[in-house]
């Protein structure tokens, strides 16, 4: 996986080789072209000022191989993106009002969609990105990432841990938080379902009562209406003389029944005359059974009322209420008995889970110790982990500065964990209370001890700037042997470094471009004589657009840059001889 090119439209297009490049030139001139180009293709932040006046955008791409099946390249797949030829094509707009585009294999993305990408295709470099390993927690970073599987392994139970703390700790908080509340919800419920229970209502039977109670208040005129009608069907016994229903309906039957065998049609008639005398002889049955069991019984109609009036007094209060399900949903009832034995059935549910809550903190809180004991015995394991990993990677990094004329100097991690008040969140370790967090108790810091008898202090503050870059450098080499990025950018890394030192610089980074792609913007010709390619960036104007140019060195062109970064002079003989003298002793070096 390498940058194969890098183009800004309308300037130049930058061909990288997969070795070891130095980009050189005018000061500032490499760096505009290569680092800040790249760094748009990567997701950096847009800025209207790159756009030249009177220019309606900018246009940077880039071509990157990348294998089949590695992590850029499924990603940028499941985006939609086309490989070419084993190569993807990545292209960043910006307007002239600060607007930016991406496009990434043929395919519009979101900008956000590069930074992703970033990570598994450039390691950049520079000053900004040094003042970021300077931070403990970059620092921390960079130490597990060296030590590995030694450290992933167990930093992978410990964040397993570490998040089932978190949600078990964020409910036990919800239910006793609520404490109070619940507690009140619980004491309505158990209130209102004893009052249920009291009264023992059926289904149905608030219809039941309504209608007997309507029977009860005019017993006396349903008896006198079922006589009258009865008399008026069957005859009065206490009126011989009076004609009834029954009696004509029966003259009539007769009648008919007499010469019915003259005609079917008057035949049909006279059956149904049959029909209608027995049913009227069958309703006045009913309406004499009816009379005798009417009963104005004003003790029973007491009785009724009073049931009514207290099942009147459960419909208002739960009839209507929302079934009391967890959460306190539900459709609100139709004022019968049965939404309120709906109610209770629903309540006596949400009970058993209110009332559960006692024995849920206990639980949670018994989860709780247990985990937080878990975390701190994986804590402990992790620490041990990254303690062996520190003295490794602290004797690999004084090695590498040894070879970079720092040989007095001595880089060791401390390791280091924050104490706590005893009533604080914190993990039991050893006796003390300390910090913890997603990725543990520890805290990492590189030191530097310059010289032999100096106390090691941060890297940030006993270093000058010329020894920060150089351990700066010595850490990617490193980081280089244990987890290689494919691509390097060094942004002037060898600043503040000039004579021994910068040819150790050199070395180093021709060292590390045997198994990576190597891009360093820099302006020592002893770095730069290292390199496998040099690209000289050019700036002209012709009085109002200033362009830059790229050329591949070679040769006599390569020597006369190396004199001119050399002396000022590409002329001076002293300066060439030097500068061939410098090219012959950095292929020697770096075989």
């Amino acid at each position: 996986m390498r940058i194969q090119s890098l183009g800004v439209i309308d300037d130049a297009v930058v061909e990288l080789s997969p070795g070891f490049t130095a980009v050189t030139g005018e000061t500032g001139a490499g760096k505009t072209m290569v680092v800040t180009s790249l760094g748009l293709l990567l997701g950096g932040r847009a800025d209207a000022a790159l756009v030249r006046i009177g220019a309606k955008s900018a246009v940077v791409e880039g071509r990157v191989a990348v294998p089949e099946g590695s992590p850029a390249a499924v990603r940028a797949e499941d985006a939609g993106a086309e490989l070419d030829d084993g190569a993807l094509l990545i292209s960043r707009t910006v307007s002239a009002e600060g607007r930016s585009r991406a496009h990434l294999g043929g395919r519009g993305v979101p900008v956000g969609l590069l930074g992703e990408l970033a990570d598994d295709l450039v390691a950049v470099h520079g000053q900004t990105d040094q003042q970021g390993l300077l931070k403990p927690a970059r620092q921390r970073q960079a130490l597990d990432r060296y030590a590995g599987d030694a450290v992933a392994a167990p930093l992978a139970k410990y964040s397993a841990a570490y998040r089932r703390l978190r949600a078990v700790s964020a409910e036990l908080d919800e239910i006793t938080t609520r404490a109070r509340e619940r507690l009140q919800e619980a004491d309505l419920l158990r209130f209102g379902l004893e009052e249920v229970s009291g009264a023992e209502p059926r289904a149905g039977e608030d219809v039941e009562l309504a209608a007997e109670a309507e029977r009860l208040g005019h017993a006396e005129a349903l008896a006198a209406a079922s006589a009258a009608a009865h008399a008026a069907l069957a005859g009065d016994p206490a009126d011989p003389e009076a004609v009834d229903a029954g009696t004509l309906v029966a003259g009539a039957q007769r009648a008919l029944t007499a010469v019915r065998a003259h005609d079917p049609a008057l035949a049909g008639l006279a059956d149904r005359l049959t029909e209608v005398g027995i049913l009227l002889g069958d309703v006045a049955q009913e309406l004499a059974a009816y009379g005798d069991g009417i009963d104005a019984d004003p003790l029973r109609l007491a009785v009724v009322e009073e049931r009514r009036s207290v099942l009147t007094h459960l419909t208002r209060k739960y009839g209507h209420e929302p079934a009391a399900t967890a959460g306190g949903e539900g459709a609100p009832g139709d004022g019968s008995v049965s939404a309120v034995l709906a109610w209770a059935e629903a309540g006596a549910a949400r009970l058993a889970e209110l009332d559960g809550d006692d024995d849920r903190i206990e639980e949670l809180t018994a989860e709780r110790d247990a985990l937080r004991g878990e975390l701190a015995q994986l804590a402990e394991a992790l620490t041990e982990a990254r303690g062996d990993a520190a003295e490794r990677f602290g004797a690999a990094v004084t090695d590498e500065l040894t070879e970079l004329a720092m040989p007095h100097a001595r880089v060791t991690v401390d390791l280091r964990r924050t104490e706590v008040a005893e009533d604080a969140d914190g993990l039991e370790i050893g006796g003390r209370n300390v910090a913890y967090g997603p990725t543990g108790v520890d805290e990492a810091e590189l030191l530097l001890a310059p010289h032999p008898g100096a106390p090691p202090r941060p890297i940030a503050k006993g270093a000058s700037g010329g020894e920060l870059s150089r351990v700066m450098l010595a850490v990617e080499v490193v980081f280089a042997g244990s987890d290689p990025v494919p691509t390097y950018l060094f942004d002037e890394v060898d600043a503040g470094v000039g004579g021994k030192a910068a040819v150790e610089v050199g070395r180093r980074l021709a060292r590390l471009a045997r198994g990576a792609q190597v891009v360093v913007v820099t302006h020592l010709p002893q770095v730069a004589a290292f390199a496998d390619r040099q690209l000289l960036v050019e700036k002209t104007s012709d009085g109002s657009v200033t362009r830059s140019g790229v050329t591949v060195l070679d040769g006599e062109a390569r020597v006369r840059e190396l004199s001119r970064m050399l002396a000022g002079q590409e002329d001076s003989q002293t300066a060439r001889a030097h500068a061939e003298e410098l090219l012959a002793a950095a292929r020697a070096g770096a075989e």
